[in-house]
């Protein structure tokens, strides 16, 4: 496997496969509102932010952080979403950011289960922290907890195998890096959409009201029949990584 790991800014040609790459991601999560926020702008004004892998020259695996101002502040509970939103802050006012985010860890399905993911996010620690930045945080999707809808994230963050070592997979291998769990972010990202966008979204009939449980969602998404409305609030669990 000839990998190579380089900066959007090293590698500029590679904008172009960046949103089109395949991923496992379920359809519903492309449709939060907050993304296009980033997303419209990550090639222009964060290229040194993004890091592209490629397999024998081929996009393979992504990972996305974007620079935000903290000022401070406690960890969000609105997480990723407020991430997003502070960093388009802090680039309007152009304020100096003093915090980083990861946002983003995708590889491409066809190489999954070869151990890309805790590769790139050593590389995002590398080159967080050679832009100068002591700590890089991440408002982290834990990719078993779909398994568990119904449980409470705040129990499931915090479950530990006999190692000491998360259940999870996706924490375990932040915590393997050198990340440690911080809290709950328990509003990180918020998709809403009327009942004929959800079907889109899943195939599922969107027939009845109260909470349904959707194959990929951390959660239940919350379905209002009267309202034409359904909307999923998907937890995070934010995890620190010091760089220094």
């Amino acid at each position: 496997m000839d990998l190579v790991v380089s900066t959007l800014a090293e590698r500029p040609e590679l904008a172009h496969d960046l949103f089109g790459m395949p991923t496992a991601w379920p359809e519903f999560m492309f449709n939060d509102p907050i993304a296009a926020l980033y997303y419209s702008v990550a090639v222009t004004d964060y290229p040194e932010f993004v890091l592209v892998a490629t397999i024998d020259g081929g996009l393979a695996a992504k990972a996305l952080s974007v620079p935000l101002r903290l000022g401070g502040d406690p960890l969000p509970a609105g997480g990723w979403d407020e991430v997003v939103m502070r960093a388009w802050r802090a680039r309007l006012r152009g304020d100096r950011p003093d915090a980083v985010s990861a946002l983003e860890i995708s590889i491409r399905p066809d190489v999954l289960g070869r151990g890309l993911s805790a590769v790139m996010l050593a590389h995002l620690r590398d080159q967080v922290a050679a832009l100068g930045f002591a700590e890089l945080l991440a408002p982290v999707r834990p990719n078993a907890k779909h398994l568990e809808p119904w449980t409470p994230m705040s129990e499931y963050a915090w479950r530990t195998r006999d190692d000491g070592l998360p259940h999870d997979p996706w924490l375990r291998v932040h915590v393997r890096a050198g990340g440690v769990v911080d809290r709950v972010a328990p509003r990180s990202m918020v998709i809403p959409g009327t009942l004929a966008e959800w079907r889109r979204w899943t195939g599922l009939p969107f027939d009845r009201a109260g909470r349904l449980e959707v194959p990929g969602a951390l959660s239940p998404v919350h379905v209002d029949l009267e309202a034409d409305q359904a909307v999923y609030v998907e937890p995070n669990v934010w995890v620190r990584h010091a760089l220094r």
